[in-house]
């Protein structure tokens, strides 16, 4: 589903008008732009939740915000990567799957576990 502002707002009674468009200007929100202004979907208004979280549940102050929504996006990314990686692993035959998991437990054992 797609919507605009004042949809969003009616959906989501703890934000404003006035700071929803002050995070879209931030960036922290990334709407598409339609020909009538911003047209927001199920995403962004996971997103636009989670930023009332931070905000206003856990109070968080405004210039940590841009960096916990970075690390959460880098961690969502990293979890996409992973599962098409394993997606990838398992077309393999049986006996390279068993390689990849056995190097996997070999690596894991022998390399800090603090070590990117």
């Amino acid at each position: 589903m797609s919507y605009d502002e004042s949809a969003v707002v009616a959906r989501i009674r703890r934000l404003s008008l006035r700071d929803l468009r002050i995070w879209v200007g931030e960036g922290w929100v990334r709407p598409a732009q339609g020909d009538n202004g911003p047209v927001f979907d199920d995403l962004d208004i996971a997103r636009i939740r989670l930023v009332c979280d931070l905000r206003k549940e856990m109070s968080l102050p405004t210039d940590a915000i841009p960096v916990v929504l970075s690390l959460l996006d880098n961690l969502h990314s990293a979890r996409r990567e992973l599962k098409y990686l394993a997606k990838a692993v398992e077309k393999q035959p049986d006996e390279v799957r068993r390689d990849i998991v056995a190097v996997y437990r070999a690596t894991r054992e022998t390399e800090p576990a603090n070590e990117a």
